[in-house]
């Protein structure tokens, strides 16, 4: 299940990706701390990274922002479980984090069944019903483990 994210293949890195243009929006001006790690200002993260995102629970979101560690760039992806798993995949039209285009190609190479929304990178806050459906469809889509079944019904309070 991918959710406005990065689907690299093997032998990929997001720095190698990230790299083939110019900064997105929401990435342009990372804050990167003396131990390494990079942080959204403010105002990237209301206006870019949570655009569809009502503004005050924004600004909340980005006071608890966890920071990405930079070595996090020049980690090559090993092999993935998408070329292995059914997989589903979210793409956010208006995300500027990760260009619509790149979660497009994303979702095509891996034969994810894939679903379009029209919100920014936080699909999951802005858009949370379309996010659950996506992960129903995926949970009743997937083989069933033992007693999968019941664990369905479960999950789902029935």
């Amino acid at each position: 299940m991918y959710v406005a994210a990065f689907g690299l293949d093997e032998g990929e890195s997001l720095g190698r990706l990230l790299g083939g243009g110019p900064p997105t929006p929401a990435l342009a001006h990372l804050i990167v701390d003396e131990q390494g790690f990079a942080w959204l200002p403010e105002e990237d993260f209301v206006e870019h990274f949570a655009a569809d995102v009502d503004p005050a629970k924004a600004r909340v979101l980005y006071a608890v922002q966890q920071a990405l560690s930079m070595s996090t760039f020049e980690d090559v992806m090993g092999a993935p479980a998408w070329k292995s798993h059914p997989t589903w995949y979210l793409v956010a039209t208006n995300d500027e984090a990760i260009p619509p285009d790149a979660e497009r190609m994303f979702a095509q190479r891996m034969g994810a069944t894939t679903v379009e929304i029209p919100s920014s990178h936080l699909a999951m806050v802005s858009h949370p019903q379309e996010v659950v459906e996506l992960i129903e469809s995926a949970a009743d889509a997937a083989p069933i483990a033992t007693n999968g079944a019941a664990a369905i019904e479960s999950r789902r309070g029935r």
